[in-house]
């Protein structure tokens, strides 16, 4: 409960434009990231992006928001799945250029549960782009499928963090993906 305190009082310091105080919550939640990364880049032999290299490039993604507002612990995991995200597609999509000379294809695929983690190719690509169509739509679906995906979290886990209940949050999920399997049939 002290812990939870400290990290309310840093983010609050954090969004203050103190920079330390940041250092300190990202700290505290580092073993927390560090695992949800490990968990959704499981399986993934042979890239050179492993759960340290994907913390540490959200970490700088994460302090090179300068309007970044860290209200609570949920919106800090928003932007720690938004800043996951962004390096796994970075990541996905330099490697299938460098791979197939730009030639991108779309994978029309939305798996229920993300057992084997996330895979780092086509179909990451095409759910970046229909996760930016959700989220025109409806941002807060987005935010359940960005926490899903790219931190590995639970329905459970989704519903605690974002104070909702569990039941709301299995809704959303449905939801959002039927529409991003509807966005990426379309592709």
């Amino acid at each position: 409960m002290a812990e939870t305190a400290d990290i309310t009082l840093w983010l609050d310091a954090a969004r203050d434009g103190d920079r330390a105080a940041l250092d300190r919550v990202l700290a505290t939640l580092y073993q927390e990231l560090h695992a949800m990364a490990r968990r959704q880049l499981a399986g993934q032999q042979g890239h050179t992006l492993d759960a340290t290299a994907l913390v540490h490039e959200a970490y700088l993604k994460l302090i090179g928001r300068n309007a970044a507002q860290f209200d609570d612990r949920a919106h800090f995991f928003a932007y720690a799945a938004s800043a996951m995200r962004s390096v796994v597609v970075d990541y996905a999509r330099q490697r299938l250029a460098q791979k197939r000379g730009g030639d991108l294809h779309r994978v029309a695929e939305l798996p229920e549960e993300i057992e084997g983690g996330l895979r780092l190719d086509e179909e990451t690509l095409g759910l970046d782009t229909a996760l930016t169509r959700l989220a025109a739509v409806d941002a807060r679906l987005a935010q359940v499928v960005e926490l899903r995906y790219f931190t590995g979290l639970s329905e459970l886990e989704i519903a605690a963090l974002l104070k909702r209940s569990e039941r709301s949050i299995r809704r959303d999920w449905q939801k959002a993906r039927l529409f991003l399997l509807a966005s990426l049939k379309d592709d």
